[in-house]
């Protein structure tokens, strides 16, 4: 644990030192875009802070690479060349689309070349737990196609969500806190050394969004850009291939103690196997609503609009910093509720704690929707916003004493009419003037 905590140390302090350095590149380079009608933020802002957190990548894994007890994942996997080819890869695309603002096609093609890359070096999907089937062996086609596209949707998930100041950066720290904690456990408390790559991914991609958040929050002094939001994506899709399609759900022994059947019949035994899926479920839940609202109206499902869940969430009324947290909330909720229950899924208490917290983010989510009134024994300790309006005071005022207004004298117009006092002729009088007629 001293390993990890050193490693992510690192990498947020190299992430979070080359972010204002970075920063003044982006605007002497003109990588501040202008303000476009899907925007939250009033002033140009630069981007390109995927720079930083690309280089805390870097460092991170330059780090554990010469720890004793983290040096044993590059040895006996290949996986950590995979993600960094990959990723320096899909960071390039995104350095050129901050500046110069390439199609979404041209970033499509990019993503799936960038899972292709990562396929090819061996990080990749070999076998998929099914419920009511058991564990399926896919074929390298099988696995290729669908490691592609869990790469694609999740780099554009987490696209999607970053579109207020800090909100991408947090959820996906978030979402790796509880990946990391279910990947430890898979290392050291079953000793599957499959589990350790990606147990490594996530303390690196904890300290880059760590770096990067103080940077970012609002009011964001600098944007990661598609050069940072691609990055994590991708990284946060490693990860979840690693430890999904790598590790065998024999070598859990999950199905001791009762048939393989009965047991494959049972949800709690496959819960542990998607939680990859689940921490990211709030940004694909925004990804499958954009499409289906995008192509709904006959635009393209990559055309930008205001209609994201913190779009909304801004127009319900919340501030800018509520509808961060609220997001946060729910996406700690869903992330930290599934591997609870993972870890004791015969729990009820458990169940029972996720159902009330959900009930609270919903009043939470309503909040603006009504503005109830605080009884008058609780006036003193809630905002300002739940106090009972008090009436202002009538005050008599005395009537003001009539102004008789002064008799103007007219006088006339003068020369070419300068004068806007009095009546003016409607023809001038030439020879009054003293111009010949």
């Amino acid at each position: 644990m001293r390993d990890y905590l050193l490693t992510l140390c690192v990498t947020a302090a190299v992430t979070y030192l080359l972010t204002g350095p970075v920063r003044k590149f982006a605007i002497a380079t003109g990588a501040m875009p202008e303000i476009r009608a899907r925007d939250v933020h009033r002033e140009p802002t630069p981007r390109l802070g995927g720079i930083a957190m690309f280089f805390g990548l870097c460092a991170g894994l330059l780090v554990a690479d010469h720890l004793q007890n983290l040096n044993s994942v590059f040895e006996l996997s290949n996986e950590p060349r995979a993600l960094l080819s990959g990723a320096a890869l899909i960071w390039l695309i995104g350095v050129l689309d901050d500046k110069f603002e390439l199609d979404a096609l041209i970033k499509l093609g990019a993503q799936m070349i960038s899972a292709g890359v990562m396929v090819a070096q061996g990080l990749t999907i070999l076998w998929l737990p099914i419920p009511g089937v058991g564990v399926v062996s896919l074929t390298p086609w099988q696995g290729t196609l669908l490691t592609v596209a869990l790469v694609v949707l999740t780099i554009n998930a987490v696209n999607f969500v970053d579109g207020l100041d800090g909100l991408a950066a947090g959820m996906v720290c978030i979402a790796a806190a509880a990946f990391f904690l279910y990947a430890y456990r898979l290392w050291y408390g079953y000793t599957i050394e499959a589990a350790a790559p990606a147990t490594l991914f996530t303390v690196i991609l904890m300290g880059m969004c760590l770096g990067f958040l103080p940077h970012n929050m609002h009011p964001a002094r600098i944007f990661m850009g598609d050069s940072g939001s691609m990055l994590i994506g991708l990284i946060l899709a490693a990860s979840a291939i690693s430890i999904t399609g790598q590790v065998d759900p024999d070598a859990l022994k999950i199905f001791e103690g009762s048939t393989r059947q009965a047991t494959h019949a049972a949800l709690p035994v496959f819960i542990p196997l998607v939680l990859p899926l689940t921490i990211i479920a709030i940004p694909m839940a925004d990804l499958v609503l954009a499409i289906v609202r995008r192509t709904w109206k006959g635009q393209s499902p990559f055309a930008a609009d205001r209609g994201h869940l913190h779009h909304r969430l801004l127009e319900i009324g919340h501030s800018h910093s509520r509808a961060v947290l609220i997001m946060y909330f729910w996406s700690a909720l869903i992330a930290f509720g599934t591997l609870a229950y993972s870890v004791h899924s015969a729990s009820m208490w458990i169940v029972l704690c996720v159902v009330a917290l959900s009930a609270i983010g919903l009043v939470l989510l309503l909040l603006p929707r009504f503005t109830p009134r605080a009884p008058r024994w609780a006036q003193s300790v809630v905002p300002p916003r739940y106090r009972r309006r008090r009436p202002a005071p009538v005050v008599a005022v005395a009537p003001e004493p009539a102004v008789v207004e002064e008799e103007r004298i007219p006088v006339p117009a003068g020369l070419h009419g300068s004068t806007a006092i009095g009546n003016r002729a409607r023809f001038t009088d030439r020879r009054k003037a003293g111009t010949p007629s």
